[in-house]
């Protein structure tokens, strides 16, 4: 089981500050996010976005600004889950809390703090019955967290965005056999990469499968074949594969969230703008995921409610300690 001071649901921008802003109390920080990568929006979505309110900053890239904020935390040594989803929060006693994820990683937290921003990201799956059979290990996977799983492994990726293009281009160098399925004859990725993915294709290093879309999945205990339906001739292909990666994007949810018994408006979190508490005990929100009057769903803004968090939650683990606030000008940055 891992301990910590503060558990962060969420390893965007906002979760990320939060990781500073904590340490300056002394306070620990270890952060869960369903992503493969930290970052959140800014990494998965648009890194290469310029964002041009962030004070200090004329212009910053979004991945820029991410790499920036984690290199502000490491001094605060936080601690990372990602690729897994929250599955549970149990609260034990008055001030402890358990987080348990869909992998069985256990976090053992004084305060959690959701900075989820559009809540957890959860892949698009295409409308393929029994496609649950094969998950979780047994040949169906929507994101790529090891590469080096898939070496001399045959596989199949379906999608036509920049990141079945990147993939397909990555690991036509590390899996035996690997072919691409794309319901178009056109990709919405970079020209770079298609055209990358058709020399491929040409090369005979990939197999590539247009006007084509996924119909159905077989196989033991394991994954095994895949069938594949070309959209205008109706000719059906089967597929001799180890795994298939369907990547159709992201959409947010609030997940298991919702049964946490949090106040909610929609799909926000309600939070005291004294502090972003919720109605739970050491439960905060800060960032996207919360709501208030006047809400504004910025970064900078995200940045603020971290701050106010931080040394409310300092007080809620440390009740009766008086703490004096001191600029980090005057006090500077002190490594754990």
């Amino acid at each position: 089981m891992i301990s910590t001071d503060i558990a962060i649901v969420g390893a965007g921008p906002v979760g990320l500050f939060a990781i500073f802003e904590a340490g300056l109390l002394k306070m620990r920080c270890h952060l869960i996010d369903y992503l493969p990568q930290i970052g959140g929006q800014l990494s998965e979505i648009y890194p290469k976005k310029p964002i041009y309110d962030i004070p200090g900053y004329p212009s910053v890239l979004a991945q820029e600004l991410v790499d920036n904020l984690l290199k502000q935390a490491e001094p605060f040594k936080p601690g990372f889950t990602l690729g897994e989803r929250i599955e549970s929060l149990e609260k034990r006693g008055e001030a402890d809390f358990i987080i348990t994820t869909n992998m069985g990683t256990q976090i053992h937290s004084k305060v959690v703090v959701i900075a989820a921003g559009l809540g957890c990201f959860e892949p698009r799956k295409p409308e393929v019955s029994g496609l649950d059979r094969f998950e979780n290990g047994k040949g169906i996977n929507y994101m790529i967290l090891d590469p080096e799983k898939y070496r001399n492994q045959k596989m199949v990726i379906a999608g036509g965005g920049d990141s079945a293009l990147d993939w397909t281009i990555f690991l036509s160098e590390v899996c035996s056999e690997l072919t691409l399925v794309h319901r178009s004859e056109s990709f919405r990725g970079a020209p770079d990469s298609v055209s990358k993915v058709m020399e491929l294709a040409e090369s005979g290093k990939i197999k590539l499968l247009l006007n084509s879309a996924i119909v159905s999945v077989d196989g033991g205990d394991q994954l095994s074949t895949i069938a594949v339906t070309n959209l205008k001739s109706k000719e059906a292909t089967a597929v001799a594969t180890d795994h298939l990666i369907p990547l159709f994007g992201l959409s947010p949810k609030l997940g298991p969230i919702e049964q946490w018994g949090l106040n909610l408006d929609k799909n926000a979190i309600e939070v005291n703008t004294d502090d972003y508490s919720t109605n739970i005990p050491g439960i905060y929100a800060i960032g996207d995921i919360n709501t208030y009057t006047n809400k504004l769903k910025l970064i900078l803004c995200g940045f603020h409610e971290a701050a106010l968090m931080s040394h409310s939650a300092y007080k809620y683990m440390n009740p009766g300690i008086k703490y004096t606030m001191k600029y980090t000008t005057v006090q500077g940055v002190n490594e754990f």
